[in-house]
C-alpha cells in the first residue's frame, strides 16, 4: 500500500460559538475564538490517498488529478470565505478544525476514483492540527 499526500493551503476565518450557550459560556469556552466578528487562519491542508501503483502509469493517483478534484471541492468554497456564512457544507455547524476536518472529508468522499480516500488533515495553526480517516463503522 502506497500513501500519496497532496498539499494545499486556504485563508478563510470562522466565529466558535454554540447558540444554546449563553455569551458567558461561550467566553469560558472559547475564549478569543469567540471574537463576535471572527477571527483567522492560513490553513494547511493535507489529503492522503492510498492504493496500489497502476502497473501502466506507476501512480496511485495522479496528482494532477487529484490537485483539481481538492481546488473543484474543497478549495474554491473555503478560500477567503467566513467559514459560518459563506461555506454551504458548514451551515449550522461549529466550524472548529475537526468539524472543517469532516466537512472536507464528506466533500472529497466518493470523488476520488484511483486509490482511495484516507485521511484528511488540517492544520489550523503550525503547532495544531486535526486529522480525519472517516467514519469507520
Amino acid at each position: 500500500m502506497v500513501y500519496v499526500t497532496r498539499r494545499e493551503v486556504f485563508s478563510a476565518s470562522h466565529r466558535l460559538h454554540n447558540p444554546q450557550l449563553s455569551e458567558e459560556e461561550n467566553e469560558e469556552l472559547f475564549d478569543k475564538c469567540n471574537n463576535y466578528y471572527g477571527h483567522g487562519h492560513n490553513y494547511v491542508l493535507e489529503v492522503v490517498v492510498a492504493g496500489n501503483p497502476d502497473p501502466k502509469t506507476g501512480y496511485v493517483i495522479d496528482l494532477k488529478i487529484l490537485k483539481k478534484i481538492i481546488v473543484e471541492n474543497v478549495i474554491r468554497k473555503v478560500d477567503h470565505k467566513h467559514l459560518n456564512f459563506d461555506v454551504d457544507f458548514l451551515k449550522g455547524i461549529n466550524p472548529t478544525a475537526e468539524n472543517i476536518a469532516i466537512g472536507i472529508w464528506e466533500q472529497l468522499d466518493g470523488k476520488i476514483t484511483s486509490g482511495k480516500l484516507h485521511s484528511i488533515k488540517l492544520y489550523e495553526t503550525e503547532n495544531n492540527y486535526v486529522e480525519y480517516f472517516g467514519d469507520k463503522k
